[in-house]
Order: C-alpha cells, then sequence, then structure tokens
C-alpha cells in the first residue's frame, strides 16, 4: 500500500481532522507503543499500519 492510499483510507474512514489526530495521537500497542505516524516513520508497512488502526477502532473487515 502507497502513503498517498493509507492516509485516503484513513480520511474515508474517520474524517480528516479524527484521522488527522489519530496519526499522531493514538499509540498503537500492537506496534510496540509507537503512533500510527511513527510506525510509518520507523519503517513499518502502512498496510500493517491501517490493519493496526482497523483493529483498535473496529473497522469492518469489509472496509479494512
Amino acid at each position: 500500500m502507497r502513503l498517498t492510499e493509507f492516509h485516503e483510507r484513513i480520511h474515508d474512514e474517520f474524517g480528516h481532522i479524527r484521522g488527522d489526530s489519530m496519526l499522531v495521537d493514538h499509540v498503537l500497542t500492537s506496534l510496540d507503543g509507537m503512533t500510527a505516524a511513527e510506525a510509518v516513520e520507523a519503517g513499518w508497512d502502512p498496510r500493517e499500519v491501517w490493519r493496526a488502526l482497523c483493529v483498535e477502532f473496529d473497522v469492518p473487515p469489509s472496509r479494512r
């Protein structure tokens, strides 16, 4: 998944303001306690970060 698609999915699912906030504020325990933005910056695959966000926020499987 490209970063562009990653950000599009976040904004489509959560909205621009909430999505942008989640990227930098919400700590994902499944990603070694990093935020989504930190995980992507550290080299995590954006698809894995997206999946972690989906699990944390109960996004239905059809939209993952």
